[in-house]
C-alpha cells in the first residue's frame, strides 16, 4: 500500500530537479550584465534573448500539455532537456543579438516549455486532492529556488571563463541532469486510488469551461491583462537587477540580489497560495498587486545594499505570488477539465510581460543612464491591474 505514495514522491523530486536547472532563465540578469560590460552590446540587445525565451516558453505552453496528454510526460520533458540544452551550447557561437535570439531564444525557449509543463500535471496525479496544491507549490518553487545556487555559479563561470564558455557549461549540465531526471517521470497507473478526486472543490464552478468559450468571457480578458501587468514588474527586475545594482548603489554582487529575490520567489508562491484560501483568489490578487505597486514606486530611492536588498525582497514574494494565485483562478472561473490549455492561454499574459518588461527596462537604461522611469511605468501597469481585478466576476454562459 506505500509503493504509490513512495513512486509518487520519487515522480514529484524529479519533476522538482528539472524545474530546479529550468529556472536557470532567472539569472539571466548577470548573463545580460556580462553581454554589456563584456561584448559591448546595449542594454536593449542583451535584453533581446530574455525575452524571446520568455515568449516562446509562455506559447509553447499551451501545446505542451496536450502533447503531455498525448504521448506522457517522459518524452515530453526528455525532448525539453535536449533542446534547453543544445540552445545553451549554441549560445557560444552567438556573437550578436540575433544568432542568440535563435539559439537561447527559440531553442532553449522551446525546452523550457515542454520541460515546465511535463512535471507539474504528472507529479500531482501520484496524491490525493488534500495533497495536491501542496505538491504543485513543492515543484514549481523549483524554478524560483534555481537561482539560489545557479547564480553563484553562474557569477563564477563568467568571471574565470568568460561568456561562451559559460554557456557551454550550463548548457551541458542542463543537457544531462533535465534527461536524466525525464526518465523518473510517468502517470500513475489506471485506476491508481489518489488519480481521481473524491470531491469536486466548493470554488469550483458549475460548468467546465472549453478554451473557446473562455476566450469569449470578460473573465478571462481581465486575468490575462493583470497577469500582464503583474508580471511586467517582476521580469523587469529579473532581467536587469543585477545591472540596478550596479547603477543605484555601485554594487558588483548584484547576483546575490538575483539569489535573494529567488529564494522569495519560490516563499511567495507558497504563502500566496495560502493566503488565498483564506481572503479569496480577487482579494489575494489585490494585495498582492498593491504591495509590488508600492514597491515599484519606491525602487528608485533604494541606493543602498539595505535597501535594495529589502526591495527584492518584496518583489520576490510579490511576483512568485502570481504563478500560485492566475493557475488557482483559472480553475476556479473555469473549471478543472481544460485546466491545462485554458491556464496555457492565459499564460500568454506573461509571455507578452516578457517582451513589455525587460524591454522596457533596457530602453529606458540606455536612454536615461538609469531605471527610475522604468520602475514608475512598472507601477502605473500594476495600479492599471488593481482597477481591473476589482472587476473581476465569474463567467456566464
Amino acid at each position: 500500500m506505500r509503493k504509490p505514495i513512495t513512486e509518487g514522491w520519487v515522480v514529484a523530486l524529479a519533476a522538482l530537479g528539472i524545474n530546479l536547472i529550468l529556472g536557470l532563465l532567472y539569472s539571466w540578469s548577470l548573463i545580460q550584465k556580462a553581454l554589456v560590460d563584456e561584448w559591448g552590446w546595449t542594454n536593449t540587445e542583451a535584453s533581446l534573448p530574455y525575452t524571446v525565451c520568455l515568449v516562446i516558453f509562455s506559447i509553447v505552453m499551451i501545446f505542451a500539455g496536450k502533447a503531455q496528454d498525448t504521448y506522457g510526460p517522459r518524452p515530453v520533458a526528455f525532448f525539453g532537456g535536449i533542446l534547453v540544452g543544445t540552445g545553451l551550447i549554441l549560445s557560444t557561437l552567438a556573437l550578436d543579438p540575433f544568432i542568440m535570439m535563435i539559439t537561447f531564444g527559440a531553442i532553449t525557449g522551446t525546452g523550457i516549455g515542454l520541460g515546465f509543463s511535463a512535471g507539474t500535471p504528472c507529479a500531482i496525479k501520484w496524491f490525493r486532492p488534500e495533497q495536491k496544491g501542496l505538491i504543485a507549490g513543492i515543484v514549481v518553487s523549483g524554478i524560483g529556488l534555481s537561482p539560489v545556487y545557479m547564480a553563484p555559479l553562474t557569477e563564477i563561470f563568467l568571471r574565470n571563463y568568460g561568456i561562451a564558455n559559460t554557456f557551454l557549461i550550463i548548457g551541458i549540465f542542463s543537457l544531462a541532469g533535465i534527461s536524466l531526471l525525464s526518465l523518473i517521470l510517468r502517470n500513475p497507473p489506471s485506476g491508481h486510488a489518489t488519480a481521481a478526486p473524491k470531491r469536486e472543490s466548493p470554488l469550483m464552478p458549475l460548468n467546465d469551461y472549453t478554451w473557446q468559450e473562455m476566450l469569449r468571457s470578460k473573465t478571462f480578458i481581465i486575468l490575462w491583462t493583470s497577469f500582464l501587468m503583474g508580471s511586467a514588474a517582476g521580469l523587469m527586475l529579473i532581467g536587469h537587477l543585477a545591472n540596478i545594482a550596479s547603477v543605484q548603489a555601485g554594487w558588483q554582487a548584484g547576483f546575490i540580489l538575483v539569489v535573494i529575490l529567488s529564494v522569495f520567489n519560490a516563499l511567495g508562491r507558497i504563502v500566496a497560495g495560502s493566503l488565498s484560501d483564506i481572503t479569496g483568489r480577487t482579494n489575494a490578487l489585490l494585495i498582492v498587486f498593491s504591495i509590488q505597486a508600492f514597491n515599484m514606486l519606491l525602487f528608485s530611492f533604494y541606493q543602498g545594499i539595505p535597501s535594495l536588498i529589502a526591495g527584492s525582497i518584496i518583489a520576490g514574494l510579490a511576483y512568485g505570488a502570481l504563478f500560485a494565485l492566475f493557475p488557482a483562478a483559472t480553475a476556479d472561473f473555469f473549471g478543472l477539465r481544460n485546466l491545462g490549455v485554458n491556464y496555457g492561454l492565459i499564460f500568454t499574459g506573461f509571455g507578452t510581460a516578457g517582451i513589455v518588461g525587460p524591454i522596457m527596462g533596457g530602453m529606458v537604461a540606455d536612454f536615461t543612464g538609469k531605471y527610475t522611469y522604468s520602475f514608475l511605468l512598472a507601477a502605473l501597469m500594476l495600479l492599471a491591474g488593481i482597477f481591473l481585478i476589482r472587476h473581476l466576476k465569474s463567467p456566464g454562459h
